[in-house]
């Protein structure tokens, strides 16, 4: 069974999911806006912390832009309340631990991480413009530059 994530030009799939401040985050509400909707596998590992990170430090610049950022992965409301507290995270993380959202965006699957084969996150990002539709999708995400890049395609796909 591949990863198949959704593609750009799809809508986005209708969704509520509480958010690490107790809040209730829906598709609906992103309307309007552009969001930044970036999974990642488990909060408080380097990888991800990198990423988070990232986005905490572009997050003005994206804001600025017009863009909503979001955080979602697996993990439970209150670690994903630790993990924004610790690193001083400026946006929400949302909990997914039903899979429903991750499954419903085509990221949850099949991971082989050091020989080993287990389902999981595939670390992606989607960008949706302010109609609710799938403009960008990074599949392959490389942490350290990934935020600049994102805030790159966003000022790009506005000037179009």
């Amino acid at each position: 069974m591949a990863v198949e994530p959704l593609p750009e030009g799809a809508p986005v799939p209708e969704f509520e999911l509480e958010a690490d401040d107790g809040a209730v985050v829906s598709s609906g509400s992103l309307r309007s806006r552009w969001a930044v909707l970036f999974f990642f596998p488990k909060a408080m590992t380097p990888g991800c912390t990198t990423e988070a990170c990232g986005f905490r430090d572009v997050f003005g610049e994206l804001e600025a832009a017009g863009a909503t950022v979001l955080g979602i992965s697996h993990d439970s409301v209150e670690r994903q309340r630790r993990f924004r507290e610790k690193h001083g995270l400026p946006y929400r993380l949302l909990a997914d631990p039903e899979r429903k959202v991750t499954t419903a965006f085509g990221v949850y699957g099949p991971k082989k991480f050091m020989g080993r084969e287990s389902m999981g996150i595939h670390r992606m990002t989607f960008l949706v413009d302010p109609g609710g539709r799938i403009a960008k999708v990074w599949r392959k995400v490389r942490v350290k530059d990934h935020p600049a890049e994102v805030l790159e395609a966003l000022r790009e796909l506005q000037e179009a």
